[in-house]
């Protein structure tokens, strides 16, 4: 009998733990805000997912490059299209005339202290003479020697090898930012600076085909815009093009009162010479801009920079004449415009994303590879509205780690900090974590305005 009654204590012991439990549980959920983020959608394609799954070139594209490139018949195309790829991928903005001279000042006073603390009686004009020569040695060994990049038709079929595919992944990836998170934008007229072999038109043409009717891609190389024109009849020059309404210009059109709905320019701020060439060209690029401006780098220390670059100048740049009073804002994919927290940290990582895609046919390898790249789209007027009242969206700036019952996500947050959220169903809502599990690199997920100093930490 006392066995018993001992085993039935116990019993009711347990039971009364496990209530307790489930009222907590209970509670803890009724405290959790009830907000719509997800308006209607499952958990899988809820409004922060903008990631495409892999993409594969248009048919008429691909085969247009194909037929481009094996009438072509460039000798050793495979190393050509690696050496390309590595240098282009590797390119570094041109070392600016102001650091060039303080770098050569720092050299030459060092240079004099030490022979003066040697105690050599050497001839003023030969000391001098041998400092000079040391100093440009060495700035010639340590400089980064950036050259302009000049296509003919040889090297602009070797770009269409090693970059169509990729380059066209990254820009589709961008412009689906605005496809997602603004359905009604309807573009008109597009204008592509730098436009390269054309994938921006492809690219656009894809999403806004029945709206488009202009498009200016300007490109300073004249082979480069035969090649694209090219692409656009399928390598026939007889035929009609693909896409209508494709005009080519060498130079960038003069009046700043003429605008276009959407304004891109991808992989080109690498290609000018200096940081005022830049500057001068993003705000000729944003008094065109109708409505949003797309800029697209390699996704490097060196591309997220530039576009940093181009973010403050227009951001903080007043025009002296005023042609368009609408303020500027960030779209995507900084989900603030305070200054880019990755440039505050010691060690800077560049804030970049990745794009699955297939490449070109060249070869029997046809896995899928990777575009890493990185991006800045802008807009006129004020930011769009919040998805739902009560919820900040936050970007995946890494890998998310799903684990057993949570997921480890490392956002950019709307308050301009890094932030390692760990999201759990008990801590910020069943639908918060079945969409964080369901996001990936680059989406963005929504985060519940209210106090998680125990849920995540500041990196």
């Amino acid at each position: 009998m006392a066995l018993r009654s001992l085993g039935s204590c116990v019993v009711c012991q347990k039971a009364t733990v496990l209530g307790m439990m489930c009222r907590r549980m209970s509670a803890a959920a009724d405290l959790q805000p009830q907000v719509n983020f997800l308006k209607g959608q499952p958990h899988k394609k809820h409004p922060g997912v903008t990631k495409l799954k892999n993409l594969h070139l248009p048919d008429r594209l691909q085969t247009a490059a194909l037929s481009i490139i094996q009438g072509a018949q460039v000798s050793q195309l495979p190393e050509l299209t690696r050496s390309l790829t590595n240098f282009l991928w590797s390119r570094k903005r041109a070392v600016e005339d102001f650091t060039l001279k303080k770098k050569a000042q720092g050299l030459e006073k060092e240079l004099w202290e030490k022979a003066k603390e040697s105690g050599v009686d050497i001839d003023g004009e030969l000391l001098e003479e041998r400092i000079r020569k040391k100093v440009l040695s060495e700035l010639r060994r340590t400089t980064y020697h950036w050259t302009m990049m000049k296509y003919d038709e040889e090297l602009g079929v070797v770009y269409m090898a090693a970059r169509l595919a990729g380059g066209y992944a990254a820009v589709k990836r961008a412009l689906n930012e605005i496809k997602k998170k603004d359905p009604s934008f309807a573009p008109q007229t597009l204008l592509d600076f730098g436009s390269g072999l054309g994938t921006v038109t492809w690219a656009s043409h894809s999403y806004w085909g029945d709206t488009l009717k202009e498009m200016v891609c300007v490109d300073s190389s004249g082979q480069m815009n035969i090649l694209a024109e090219r692409l656009l009849k399928g390598d026939d020059e007889n035929a009609e093009p693909h896409i209508k309404h494709v005009y080519f210009r060498q130079f960038l059109p003069v009046s700043p009162k003429v605008q276009f709905d959407l304004v891109t320019a991808a992989f080109t701020l690498s290609e000018l010479p200096s940081r005022k060439q830049r500057e001068e060209t993003v705000l000729t690029l944003w008094r065109k801009t109708n409505s949003y401006l797309v800029l697209v780098e390699n996704g490097t220390k060196e591309g997220h920079q530039i576009l940093m670059e181009a973010r403050e100048t227009l951001l903080m740049t007043q025009d002296k004449v005023i042609h368009d009073p609408r303020p500027t804002s960030v779209f995507a994919p900084c989900p603030h415009e305070l200054q880019c927290p990755k440039l505050a940290m010691k060690t800077i990582f560049p804030c970049n994303f990745q794009q699955l895609y297939h490449p070109l046919h060249l070869s029997k390898h046809k896995e899928q590879q990777t575009e890493e790249f990185s991006y800045l789209i802008l807009t006129r007027g004020e930011p769009l509205k919040a998805k739902a009242e009560g919820v900040d969206w936050a970007r995946l700036i890494a890998p998310v780690l799903r684990r057993s019952k949570h997921v480890h996500c490392r956002l950019c947050c709307a308050d301009g900090q890094l932030q390692h959220l760990v999201v759990t169903a008990n801590k910020h809502s069943k639908d918060m974590y079945r969409c964080a599990r369901s996001s990936n690199w680059g989406d963005e997920i929504p985060v519940i305005q209210k106090d998680q100093d125990d849920d995540h930490q500041t990196d």
